[in-house]
């Protein structure tokens, strides 16, 4: 504590910037915080809202003055011993305590702190926030989310010690007394310390985290953001817009690594109550309102904006030496924080055990929403409204509702998993989920019109980001992978990436980068528009697609950026998984029939009899049809690499018959900004034609490495359709004549200095097959994450094969 905490020998208020982290004992947890950060990071630009605690102390001497000790003992006592409900004991102990008074010393000093914020800030009865601030929240082990109410747009000296009993009472929620004991803090052992700060009137508001709250990824800074007060964001009312910065990046001069903004529906927005709607309460005025279509379709922060947050979350996990909670408001005059404290879940995870999830089957797909957690549920639909129904809530059932709040608590414990219609990653259904280990998808928007009671469905959060529900009880996997257990290699072990969403779950494996990452995948679920058809939207006839690619495209002035735009966030989410290791993009290898399917596709793609050998890969990258297309795709490769900063990305060539169309493609590359050897650039060629084989010693003269595409290169190696059902015993990357090629064009790369490497399951489903890589001194093997650990098991004992058969020969 600071000297000034000694102004009296038994202080009733605590002004914030005389408070530090250390005072919780005294204020709180979040009135500490708010201390901290007024006190101590001042000078790096963080705005904090000005105000005042009463004492921890006030709270006992207010029990003690108003002889409520005893009978409140006496009903807790009571509760244990199961003479009373828990509603009924919660419900007391609040009325004794809204019914006690203040002394006048008391009072004044509250009243007077209030009227002397009033006169800092030069407003009379200025408004405030009222929130509850107990001595055993905020830890880094017990979040207490939601355990205390708070009272919002209180204004005036009466209406202040008004919401102080209220929140005094509100350390007696039914909630907040069953959280205490599952947590083990004695109740009487808990006191409470009111905050009363300066009220942001919030054009819009939100949380974040200085780490993803699914996966533990420490890398990153989660922001999400709602119209108005944060209070619908927090209490899930709204699915909130939600943003994604990587921090290592947010100090190089220049870059702007953005890797994530996705748009919420904001139906609602909660503002300060004008006159009119005010009721006669002495504890503030909220009012919700519909949002306007223009704000549903706006984001709530401009880049800048979201940068600024993310600089300043950076700021505070360094001070605090955490991983941080923190809640923000914008104003006409700018950013604030208004609240930061420990995270809670992921930081006290186990972290040298991943566990992975897997679905073995899947059926008809009802339901999306944001997953919270990655595991997987089955159970029976339980649809319900009223959280004080839990007791014909059956065990393990799925509870599927429009959202919860604290008073759900009891209830959420019961369910195997949890669905509701609202609310963003950040809202209180799950934020509990994730402390209670259940798995949740929230935000469905329609879960309990589309879900009915008693029907079997499967929760899967195991995809990442985004959760699905299917029809049925599916059966799934799990598997638990010790990563102390996972032998180091000279072989350099990566991973294949298909998708963003799902990425960060994987951070944890002692990988040497990703081998392998498609973009046809994120061209096909995220953007779904043919680029050609944002190029020449005249060609569409169709409106129908015409106003589907419209209602994609908006807020984009030039539709093109809209292709440029997402496959850019998206490559550069999969690239900041690994930064600073290498991640190989694969540039887009669709073949025509499915370029045909994405949106418009069908007024720019020829039919061909044969795709698997027609106009796909690199010959797309310069034909008419498609050149402009592509320039498309190395602007997102641009943007990722040079204004987000992600120059660990390698570029690679699919399906490059000649070397001739090898040079054609590198022009058209230079073209749009990317060329070989600048910034760092390396490109890559896939292997998978004999005559990448036969000439590579030209193709190594063009490129930086190779990767052995072996589906393609067995099926013209050996003359198989890959998709014949008749010819699939013929079909082995493991013949004789691929492992030719194979060691073929490994010897002549490493006489031009380019590294190989290989992309598919055979080397951890095939013992042996991994012994002829190593034999042949591959330089890399990308295995599917679920398979890492297998794989690179297999490799190590390759190698010490090879050295002791090395060693026996010399």
């Amino acid at each position: 504590m600071t000297s000034d905490h000694h102004n009296t020998a038994n202080p009733i208020i605590y002004w914030y910037h005389q408070l530090r982290a250390t005072d919780i004992p005294f204020v709180g947890g979040k009135n500490a915080s708010l201390g901290e950060m007024i006190s101590q990071l001042k000078e790096t630009g963080i705005k904090v809202p000005m105000g005042f605690a009463t004492s921890a102390q006030l709270f006992r001497d207010f029990l003690n003055q108003n002889q409520l000790d005893a009978p409140i003992a006496q009903l807790l006592a009571d509760l244990t011993a199961g003479v009373t409900t828990l509603a009924d004991t919660g419900a007391k102990i609040r009325a004794l305590i809204t019914q006690g008074t203040f002394t006048t010393q008391q009072e004044e000093a509250i009243t007077g702190a209030y009227q002397e914020l009033c006169d800092q800030l030069k407003t009379a009865n200025v408004s405030v926030a009222v929130r509850s601030s107990a001595t055993a929240e905020d830890l880094p082990d017990a979040s207490f989310a939601g355990q205390q109410e708070s009272y919002l747009n209180v204004c005036g000296g009466e209406q202040v010690i008004h919401a102080c009993l209220q929140c005094f009472a509100s350390l007696y929620t039914d909630r907040a007394i069953v959280y205490r004991q599952e947590k083990g803090f004695a109740h009487q052992q808990v006191a409470l310390s009111v905050g009363v700060q300066q009220m942001v009137e919030s054009e819009a508001a939100g949380v974040m985290f200085s780490l993803d709250t699914e996966n533990g990824f420490p890398d990153v800074v989660i922001i999400n953001g709602t119209w108005g007060l944060g209070e619908t964001l927090v209490q899930g009312r709204v699915t909130p817009d939600r943003f994604m910065v990587y921090k290592p990046l947010l100090e190089k001069p220049g870059k702007r690594p953005i890797i994530e903004k996705q748009p919420g529906n904001k139906q609602q927005k909660m503002m300060y109550a004008s006159i009119s709607q005010q009721d006669n309460s002495d504890t503030g005025q909220t009012v919700v309102l519909p949002t306007t279509e223009q704000e549903r379709s706006a984001l709530v922060l401009s880049d800048d904006e979201i940068l600024q947050l993310a600089r300043w979350a950076v700021i505070i996990e360094r001070h605090y030496g955490c991983a941080m909670d923190m809640e923000w408001a914008k104003d006409s005059q700018g950013l604030y924080l208004v609240q930061a404290r420990p995270e809670t879940v992921q930081s006290q995870k186990k972290q040298s055990v991943l566990v992975n999830y897997r679905l073995k089957e899947k059926s008809a797909l009802l339901l999306e929403g944001a997953s919270v957690g990655s595991a997987i549920a089955t159970g029976q639909v339980f649809l319900i409204n009223d959280p004080h129904q839990a007791d014909q809530f059956p065990q393990g059932a799925i509870l599927v509702t429009e959202k919860t709040d604290p008073d759900w608590v009891p209830l959420m414990r019961k369910a195997a998993g949890i669905i509701t219609d609202t609310g963003g990653p950040t809202s209180h259904a799950a934020i509990v989920s994730r402390e209670l280990k259940v798995p949740a998808i929230v935000g469905t928007e329609h879960a309990t019109r589309s879900l009915t009671d008693g029907q079997a469905i499967t929760l899967s959060c195991a995809g990442g980001t985004v959760g699905q529900v299917y029809e049925g009880t599916l059966s799934y996997d799990t598997q638990h992978v010790d990563l102390d257990d996972i032998p180091q290699t000279r072989t350099a072990v990566m991973i294949n990436a298909a998708m963003p969403e799902g990425v960060f779950r994987w951070w944890q494996l002692p990988a040497a980068g990703i081998g392998l990452t498609r973009i046809e995948f994120m061209i096909s679920s995220q953007i779904r528009v043919h680029p050609m058809a944002l190029l020449h939207p005249e060609k569409v006839t169709d409106p129908a697609v015409r106003q589907t690619i419209s209602q994609l495209t908006q807020g984009y002035a030039y539709p093109p950026d809209y292709f440029i735009h997402h496959l850019a966030m998206g490559v550069g989410k999969i690239a900041a998984s690994q930064y600073p290791k290498p991640v190989i993009v694969r540039m887009s290898d669709f073949k025509s029939n499915e370029y045909r399917g994405l949106l418009g596709g069908e007024f720019f793609e020829r039919h061909e009899e044969n795709p698997m050998l027609g106009l796909r890969g690199a010959s797309r990258y310069y034909h008419p049809l498609y050149r402009e297309a592509f320039k498309l795709e190395c602007q997102a490769i641009v943007s990722a690499r040079q204004e987000m900063g992600f120059d660990n990305i390698i570029v690679m060539i699919p399906f490059c018959r000649t070397t001739g169309e090898a040079d054609k493609v590198l022009d058209v590359m230079a073209e749009a900004g990317l060329k070989r050897g600048e910034n760092g650039l390396q490109v890559y060629v896939m292997c998978e034609i004999p005559s990448n084989v036969i000439l590579a010693d030209r193709f190594a003269q063009r490129f930086d490495g190779f990767s052995i595409g072996s589906n393609d290169l067995t099926q013209l190696v050996l003359g198989i359709d890959r998709d014949s059902a008749e010819l699939k015993p013929l079909f082995d990357a493991r013949d004789d004549a691929v492992k030719e090629m194979i060691a073929q064009v490994i010897t002549v790369a490493h006489q031009y200095g380019c590294k190989v490497g290989i992309c598919g399951q055979a080397p951890s489903d095939y013992p042996e097959f991994a012994e002829f890589l190593v034999n042949c001194g591959i330089d890399s093997i990308s295995l599917n994450p679920d398979s890492f650990a297998k794989g690179c098991r297999q490799i190590a004992i390759a190698e010490l094969k090879y050295q002791i058969n090395t060693a026996g020969h010399e």
